[in-house]
C-alpha cells in the first residue's frame, strides 16, 4: 500500500513563507512525476507545481517565481517552498505522485492546510 503524508501547513501572515514536504512510504519500485496542488473553498483543485523524476519542474503562473518544488529521490520526498504567501494563497495543499507499485497508479495525500492572514 503506498501512502503520501504531507506535513508544514498552518497560519501564516500575508508575506511570509512556508515549507511544505510530502513523504511517500509502502512497497513500490518507481515513483515518476510528483506534484503540488491546492484548492481553495469553493473552488477547483488546481495544479501548482509538478517535477519529473529527472528533476524537471513546470509551475503554473500564479506560483511561478514565489513557489519553489524540489524532490529528494533517494527519501522520496517533495517539498513545496512556498514564499511571499497571500491570502488567495489559503488552500488545502496536496501531494501527488504516479507510483509503480506493479502498475503506475496515481495517488494523493490527505492534505493540508494553508492558512494566509494577518
Amino acid at each position: 500500500q503506498v501512502q503520501l503524508v504531507e506535513s508544514g501547513g498552518g497560519l501564516v501572515q500575508p508575506g511570509g513563507s512556508l515549507r511544505l514536504s510530502c513523504a511517500a512510504s509502502g512497497t513500490f519500485s518507481s515513483i515518476y512525476n510528483m506534484g503540488w496542488y491546492r484548492q481553495a473553498p469553493g473552488k477547483q483543485r488546481e495544479l501548482l507545481a509538478s517535477v519529473t523524476s529527472g528533476g524537471t519542474a513546470t509551475y503554473v503562473n500564479s506560483v511561478k517565481g514565489r513557489f519553489t518544488i524540489s524532490r529528494d529521490n533517494a527519501k522520496n520526498t517533495v517539498d513545496l517552498q512556498m514564499n511571499s504567501l497571500k491570502p488567495d494563497d489559503t488552500a488545502v495543499y496536496y501531494c501527488n505522485a504516479d507510483v509503480r507499485v506493479t502498475l503506475t497508479r496515481n495517488y494523493w495525500g490527505q492534505g493540508t492546510q494553508v492558512t494566509v492572514s494577518s
